[in-house]
């Protein structure tokens, strides 16, 4: 195993090559032509920008575990299907309102990444809306959209089936074992 090469220095400061590029990148993109004058003024752009303005170095532990990722892909793209079809349903019954609920749910993870993940992943999904984090309680509120019968235990396994599946994807090795 090779050790990681260290970014170049220039006046005693690491330009960090992976940063640059990207600048660069999203450079190009605003520019929205590829002309040699844009790459090079985008380099050197990017350049002072990354050696001027060092941003700190953070690992928020999250790592991607490729089929668990490819599972949780799956299972969301299904849960956005549903959740549009069932939107979709009550937006076309004229004349009745849909079931509407704020919901209080427990998660089981303790880490703020994987909270973070979970409420991006719900708030993304049609008819649900995270409406309040609290880290420290390890709880979200949701209002949801359309659920009939018992909302708070259908919502809660839901929540907590998406919850194993972004830990499994993208959680640490204490995350996934917290789970357990």
């Amino acid at each position: 195993m090779r050790a990681a090469r260290p970014a170049p220095r220039v006046l005693g400061r690491p330009v960090p090559l992976g940063e640059v590029a990207w600048l660069t990148v999203a450079w190009l993109l605003l520019w929205g032509d590829l002309t040699v004058g844009n790459v090079l003024g985008g380099l050197l752009a990017a350049a002072v920008i990354v050696w001027a303005l060092p941003l700190p170095v953070l690992d928020s532990g999250a790592r991607i575990h490729p089929v668990a990722a490819l599972v949780f892909l799956v299972r969301f793209a299904g849960d956005l299907v549903l959740s549009s079809f069932r939107v979709a349903f009550w937006a076309l019954r004229l004349g009745t309102s849909p079931p509407v609920e704020v919901v209080r749910v427990r998660l089981r993870t303790s880490s703020e990444v994987m909270t973070v993940l979970v409420t991006v992943a719900l708030s993304a999904l049609p008819g649900s809306l995270v409406l309040e984090a609290r880290f420290e309680d390890r709880e979200l509120v949701l209002h949801v959209l359309g659920i009939r019968g018992d909302v708070p235990a259908t919502v809660q396994a839901d929540v907590t089936r998406l919850e194993s599946a972004i830990v499994a994807a993208f959680g640490t090795p204490e995350d996934r074992e917290e789970l357990r």
